[in-house]
């Protein structure tokens, strides 16, 4: 990382703080419980994202790059508004691929009239689909400079099945990033409705994937400079091509 003000004494000071990290804990699950991430919105999308991982996952365009970011999860598409953005600073044929399952109308329609849809490429289906992953490698085909970002369904299992279809698009010094992570540290009260739960997310997945794949490693760095995020262990760099 470069041009950072704190230097690296200090960020490890404060990543060695236990009494820090456990009010870091306690303060993220009272944020999960009142649904903190809706707060926000980057350039008049909802974007359902701590404002600390916004921070962290522009920087990480901005430093790495990418010709191509692929995203699984769309949501509102607050999230691939914001990739658009820095990847308009950038120029170039730079551009986004959306997939979720379900893209409702009102989220598409809104995408479309947006300025920088331009940027976009939109695909509807499960993103562990074979069709899909095709789809999502056809955009790709031939950039060397691939970002991935893991956030559509949560279970152990679907995040796996995306990490095992989508790493060999990311080179070395590239990111795959897996989004919610915490899931892993949070009571399991909050996920009653869901299919998700604390030994069955995010990153038990990422845990099991990096058992099986030498090429990425959790980015410590970036890690240890976040400290609120919802995705501890979910920032993987990749240190060697495919």
């Amino acid at each position: 990382m470069t041009n950072i003000p704190n230097d690296r004494d200090t960020i490890a000071k404060m990543h060695a703080d236990e009494e820090l990290k456990a009010r870091i804990a306690e303060l993220r699950s009272d944020f999960v419980r009142y649904r903190y991430t809706y707060n926000f919105t980057w350039l008049d999308r909802p974007i359902i994202q701590l404002p600390e991982d916004v921070m962290m996952i522009q920087e990480l365009i901005w430093q790495t790059k990418p010709d191509v970011v692929v995203e699984t999860g769309i949501a509102h598409g607050g999230s691939l508004i914001l990739h658009a953005s820095i990847l308009e600073l950038l120029g170039g044929d730079r551009f986004v691929v959306g997939v979720d399952i379900d893209i409702r109308e009102h989220n598409r329609k809104a995408l479309e009239e947006h300025q920088l849809y331009n940027r976009l490429r939109l695909i509807e289906g499960s993103s562990i689909d074979a069709d899909i992953v095709s789809q999502v490698k056809s955009h790709c085909e031939g950039k060397e400079r691939v970002m991935v970002l893991l956030d559509s369904n949560h279970t152990h299992e679907h995040v796996l099945e995306e990490l095992r279809a989508y790493h060999d698009l990311v080179n070395e010094g590239m990111f795959l990033v897996v989004l919610d992570t915490a899931i892993e540290d949070l009571p399991n009260e909050f996920f009653d409705d869901r299919p998700w739960n604390k030994t069955d997310n995010p990153k038990t997945a990422v845990w099991e994937f990096l058992k099986e794949n030498d090429r990425f490693v959790i980015d410590k760095e970036v890690e240890d400079r976040l400290m609120f995020t919802v995705a501890p262990d979910g920032y993987l760099r990749c240190t060697k091509d495919v």
